[in-house]
């Protein structure tokens, strides 16, 4: 599934970003096989990569014709399995490519909490009137006791910026 600043332009504003995220139904247990389809799609996994792979779930590739990093994000978590059940195809070049849900890129982008991640919430709540908020605020209260970072108070804060009741 797409994640990061392509979702985040699906669902959100256009801006410029400079690589593809995109999270697969895989862990690092499968990494061999991973790295043969990304190689027999013509991607060049980064130095390093399978170890950070390893110890991150993260396999930095370059695409070598277009000099676009691909970060192919590997998926453990019972968070990750769950957003991958509720992606949405997007015809691309009459492709459908599966995209994470809105609600799971504001998870997404509320946990990283960068400023243009914060900045792509906010463009994203402002954008998509239908969310399943309960859904967002029971993940990212899972995010919260894990990371000990208030998650929901910065969802709940952004969503009455952009959405005053």
């Amino acid at each position: 599934m797409v994640i990061g600043g392509h979702a985040a332009i699906l669902y959100g504003e256009p801006r410029l970003t400079r690589d593809i995220d995109i999270t697969v139904a895989r862990g690092p247990d499968r990494l061999n096989e991973l790295l043969s389809v990304v190689r027999g799609l013509g991607l060049m996994p980064a130095v390093g990569a399978e170890e950070l792979a390893r110890r991150n779930y993260v396999l930095p590739c370059t695409d070598p014709t277009t000099q676009i990093d691909v970060d192919v994000i590997l998926s453990v978590s019972a968070y990750e399995q769950e957003a991958m059940m509720r992606t949405r195809a997007v015809p691309i070049g009459g492709v459908p490519v599966r995209f994470a849900a809105p609600e799971d890129v504001l998870i997404h982008k509320i946990v990283a909490g960068r400023p243009r991640d914060v900045e792509d919430a906010r463009a994203i709540l402002a954008r998509v009137q239908c969310l399943d908020r309960p859904y967002i605020e029971r993940w990212l209260e899972e995010f919260e006791q894990t990371l000990s970072s208030p998650f929901v108070r910065v969802f709940r804060d952004l969503d009455a910026q952009v959405n005053p009741r």
